[in-house]
């Protein structure tokens, strides 16, 4: 194939692991690195090669994708592949690192003449693994053949919203899918906690709502899991969530705009964390309803 690149993954959890697999179905030369290096091992026998550290990751790469915990997370492993970087080399920065974030990676890539295309991803678990991920990116125009490749092996589609990556306008479209995807969730857990606290069956609360306006195939996943005990593997875990539950609170905040929906969310994906769940499935904030030990009276 003649768009065959080499592609370094930093960052090997639920959705990094599952972007690496499809760069590699797609052809290109792939290398991983995790800070725990068991959770890259496993896509050594998938035909990506595991790096020890991130500069022996990036060595040589045509395109850096970060998919870590938050923005410090993404600059300090990047401040570590430095050595390594070869300048004219694309940054696809995937992690969703908030909007004030995306300017300190922007300035560190024009440091090291490294293209930046900020770049998150909307989807969980399934559609990463699918390759059906919606990226949202921003980033020059006269780049972004050089990425196409990337995107097209991890998503179905991607939104372009603008130029200048440094602007961070895809992370600011994605704290506002992420803020409905987080309330959503939460609705829905206290739904299910509200009928059971009275008694009442949640499939007859499902049946009236049926087919109108109020039902919603998110919650009808959502409330699954809860039901039928299905929390892990995770789609999008816990504390992935109440991490960027955070980002949006301090997104508005920063912007004059008070965000209650969104900051009671993050305290209940916080306790439900704190309770012990938080590698489950963002579902599980139901729990949070249940007292200190996050577990329903019979």
């Amino acid at each position: 194939m003649t768009d065959k690149l080499t592609v370094s993954v930093l960052g090997t959890g639920i959705m990094g692991a599952a972007m690496a697999r499809n760069l590699v179905r797609a052809g290109h030369a792939v290398r991983v690195w995790n800070r725990t290096r068991a959770k890259a091992e496993p896509l050594a026998s998938q035909g990506a090669r595991v790096a020890g550290t991130p500069a022996e990751a990036v060595e040589g790469a045509d395109v850096v994708l970060t998919m870590l915990h938050d923005g410090p997370a993404a600059l300090d492993v990047m401040r570590r592949a430095a050595p390594a970087l070869r300048s004219g080399a694309a940054w696809v920065q995937s992690t969703t690192a908030g909007a004030e974030a995306v300017g300190e990676l922007a300035a560190f890539a024009h440091e090291h003449g490294l293209v930046f295309f900020d770049a998150p991803v909307l989807g969980t678990r399934d559609p990463a693994e699918a390759g059906r991920l919606l990226v949202l990116a921003a980033g020059p125009g006269e780049h972004r053949h050089t990425v196409a490749p990337v995107f097209d092996a991890v998503g179905a589609r991607t939104v372009w919203t603008g130029e200048d990556g440094a602007a961070g306008t895809a992370t600011r479209l994605k704290l506002v899918a992420n803020s409905w995807v987080i309330a959503a969730t939460a609705a829905a857990g206290e739904t299910l906690a509200l009928a059971r606290a009275l008694g009442v069956d949640p499939q007859s609360f499902f049946d009236a709502i049926g087919g109108g306006p109020l039902d919603m195939g998110y919650l009808r996943v959502k409330s699954g899991l809860i039901l039928e005990d299905r929390l892990t593997p995770p789609q999008f875990a816990v504390g992935t969530a109440a991490k960027d539950a955070r980002l949006i609170v301090e997104a508005g905040e920063r912007h004059g705009v008070r965000l209650d929906v969104a900051a009671a969310s993050a305290e209940r994906l916080e306790r439900a964390a704190a309770q012990g769940h938080a590698d489950e499935d963002m579902a599980a904030a139901y729990f949070a309803s249940f007292g200190p030990a996050g577990r329903p009276s019979a």
